[in-house]
């Protein structure tokens, strides 16, 4: 696999789980764990956690917090 193609499916994966929150939180904040949307997003919950470090950072629409640590990472989120 080339290292193109590479940015493109981690590009395409972060898109998908942004445009997945971005759906969930549009009546208002919400909270979840990676584990619980894993199946949803058709993501891991370890893809999910490491695409939300970037999110974070990147996601003008999205306020994302991390909020808990018991177990799991819960995160919260909101539109901006």
């Amino acid at each position: 696999m080339s290292t193109t193609q590479s940015s493109d499916d981690t590009r395409s994966k972060e898109e998908r789980l942004r445009s997945y929150l971005k759906g969930k939180a549009q009546d208002g904040e919400m909270y979840f764990k990676s584990k619980f949307i894993a199946d949803e997003v058709g993501l891991s919950p370890k893809e999910i956690g490491a695409l939300m470090v970037k999110l974070k950072d990147s996601a003008t629409d999205l306020e994302i917090e991390k909020w808990s640590y018991t177990s799991a990472t819960t995160w919260r989120i909101e539109p901006a």
